[in-house]
């Protein structure tokens, strides 16, 4: 999470280009929407299952990051590609995880729902998708958040690749239905029958995302700057309770 702060403000101070970012989390780690209660939290249950909790930068619900695919795009709010209000610019990013997905075998859809969709969804982001976001079979198959700060628009989002989709219910002090979490999400595991590894993921999502937006991704690294600032923010707020546990 830190990091991609580092990465807006590298952007929004013109020392960055927009950038597609994709990363993993190790150990597994569960993360909270940006104004989700704590309370939410069953922090034994964490600390048993040596399962780190952060609190993100964007909104939505919780996400347990394991055994998945995870993205970041950051621009400035007037690049094409995420110009306009956040509903369109999901809806043009949405593009990118399509192409990538088609790519995997996964004949998904976007799902657009109208503004006044139930929102009692409970704590987990899973349970219920968002206008734009992406289901196969009519099940939510990737969780995409975003927030908009100094004139940069940053998005990421979560693509489990394979496991029990469930897992994050034992980790939520309401224990929700593991059921119904699995009856409303699903894994590309369960999608197409085999389990891809993170690194063909990782390729197949970046030729969607070069397609479908007509970009030339570049490969790149850090900027020392964006290091520097990323270090700074992991230590006085993504690592500190006065962060991830102020609501």
């Amino acid at each position: 999470m830190a990091l991609d702060e580092a990465i807006l403000r590298g952007v929004a101070e013109g020392a960055s280009p927009p950038t597609l970012r994709f990363f993993g989390w190790q150990p597994a780690c569960l993360s909270l929407g940006q104004a989700q209660p704590v309370a939410d939290v069953d922090f034994d249950a964490c600390s048993r299952l040596g399962v780190d909790v952060v609190r993100r930068p964007t909104g939505g619900r919780a996400i347990l990051h394991v055994d998945e695919l995870t993205y970041s795009v950051t621009a400035r709010e007037d690049h094409p590609h995420v110009q306009g209000g956040i509903v369109e610019s999901y809806r043009r990013l949405s593009e990118g995880l399509l192409a990538g997905l088609t790519r995997m075998g996964l004949p998904v859809q976007q799902v657009e729902r109208p503004e006044e969709h139930d929102r009692d969804q409970g704590p987990v982001c899973f349970v219920t998708p968002s206008n734009y976001e992406i289901v196969f079979d009519g099940r939510k198959l990737v969780g995409s958040a975003q927030v908009r700060r100094g004139g940069v628009v940053l998005q990421h989002g979560s693509l489990p690749l394979f496991g029990d989709i469930a897992r994050i219910c034992g980790v939520l002090a309401a224990k929700p239905d593991a059921a119904r979490v699995r009856a409303r999400a699903i894994t590309v595991e369960s999608a197409i029958g085999r389990a891809l590894p993170y690194a063909e993921a990782a390729r197949l999502m970046g030729e969607g995302f070069a397609s479908a937006l007509n970009v030339r991704l570049e490969p790149g690294d850090l900027t020392p700057q964006e290091r520097a600032w990323a270090e700074e923010l992991r230590s006085d707020k993504y690592a500190s309770d006065s962060w991830t546990r102020r609501i």
